[in-house]
């Protein structure tokens, strides 16, 4: 029997005559997520602060057969976020589903984040999405109706972020916000849950962090440690993501999903030394 596409799991044209907006939808798992909505029938609206991944990824959803609208904007800028609402709006009438992809972090020790440093990666990952949420929630509030998926990473829990002391702080903060608004969002009939990747094989994880010979061996380690012995693909997670948009998941609010083939139950490849502060 052949392998199924973990998104062969969903009925055609689930999300026709829906809009989705994802950030950081120019490559990696926003692009999975994007192209997922498209091929199930919802039209598209992707955002990145680098246009150069804008344009082929949405010339790839476009060829599904559906709208695209892709904006170049940066989720730290609140005006940047508002202009793109308003271009989501004008275009669409509506939003539906928001997944808020965009973020990012370095690997560092703690005495080599500046203060600078600290402030950018909590800047884009904390408060880029509290300027998403904040926004489009209201406007959800107001259809009685959607959802939005928080993307963050398995450093975002219990267990610290020894590689991403300012990226785990941040995203546990997210992880706390999505809690809060849930509180709130559940009487308006608009859902808000996390998903937290573990190691997803995508461009950015090979160039940003195993390309680095700081850290040695790591993609065999971290390989080696996931239980799963492999790494998570950006498909599995547009699946999970579009199964929490899904009718299915109406009744899931406030959660967060993890999805590492178990890498927070086993060992966690040492990325950094801890002698050296």
């Amino acid at each position: 029997m052949p392998s199924l596409s973990p998104l062969d799991t969903f009925a055609p044209g689930l999300f026709k005559g829906k809009t989705a907006l994802i950030t950081g939808g120019g490559r990696g798992i926003g692009q999975a997520v994007a192209e997922a909505f498209a091929r199930l029938g919802a039209n598209v609206v992707i955002a990145s602060r680098r246009e150069e991944n804008l344009l082929p990824a949405a010339e790839k959803i476009r060829s599904y057969g559906v709208q695209c609208l892709a904006v170049p904007m940066n989720i730290r800028e609140p005006g940047d976020v508002e202009n793109l609402l308003e271009k989501t709006c004008e275009t669409f009438g509506q939003i539906d589903f928001l997944i808020n992809n965009a973020g990012g972090q370095f690997p560092a020790r703690p005495s080599e984040i500046s203060d600078n440093g600290w402030r950018a990666v909590v800047d884009l990952n904390l408060n880029g999405t509290w300027n998403m949420c904040s926004r489009v929630s209201p406007l959800m509030v107001k259809q009685g109706s959607g959802a939005i998926v928080n993307i963050v990473h398995v450093y975002s829990f219990n267990r610290g972020a020894p590689p991403f002391v300012h990226s785990g702080a941040a995203r546990a903060g997210v992880v706390s916000m999505t809690q809060s608004l849930s509180y709130y969002l559940a009487r308006h009939g608009v859902t808000i849950n996390a998903l937290a990747p573990g190691t997803i094989d995508t461009r950015g994880v090979h160039e940003e962090e195993f390309a680095s010979a700081e850290y040695g061996d790591l993609a065999e380690s971290t390989l080696r440690d996931v239980p799963a012995h492999r790494m998570g693909t950006a498909e599995e997670m547009a699946a999970i993501t579009l199964f929490l948009c899904s009718p299915a998941a109406r009744y899931i609010n406030g959660a967060s999903i993890v999805a590492d083939g178990a890498q927070f139950m086993g060992n966690w490849a040492p990325m950094v030394d801890p002698e050296k502060y």
